[in-house]
């Protein structure tokens, strides 16, 4: 078990929480990790960094999925025995003009920026080490 401190970022192979990952890389004395739904597009997001001589780290995550949570969650307990800082910043937002209907964008929404943060909340946040950070951002425009 590494005694390295740990960051990890949700949602964060674009937007703020790229910018997050990046500002953690910059001043954090840990691993810091970028975290997507998309393995590609995470690692994508990591080749970025390490191109502007940044060291991120990328792990799978998608919280609208218990089990790529509890993924996360058992990786972080083996490898570092808890977490230092987690940023929840992994959430959606139609566009305005978005033609979806109403209660679909409603039960979308809902399923990722509630229930979905809660989820990572109740697994992660047990395992934030004392003294710990944890902090929940804006959320992304999709269309």
């Amino acid at each position: 078990m590494s005694n390295v401190p740990v960051a990890v970022v949700t949602g964060s192979n674009k937007g703020i929480g790229f910018a997050i990952v990046r500002a953690l890389c910059k001043q954090f004395p840990g691993d810091v990790y970028l975290t997507a739904r998309d393995p590609g597009r995470g690692q994508e997001a990591v080749a970025k960094l390490q191109e502007e001589g940044l060291r991120a780290l990328f792990h799978q995550l998608d919280i609208d999925d218990l089990q790529s949570i509890r993924a996360l969650r058992d990786f972080l307990k083996e490898k570092y025995g808890g977490l230092n800082v987690l940023v929840n910043n992994a959430g959606i937002a139609f566009k305005v003009h978005d033609t979806t209907p109403f209660a679909v964008q409603a039960e979308v929404t809902l399923k990722t920026n509630f229930f979905g943060t809660r989820n990572v909340c109740t697994e992660l946040l047990p395992l934030v080490k004392p003294y710990g950070k944890c902090n929940i951002t804006s959320r992304e425009i999709v269309s």
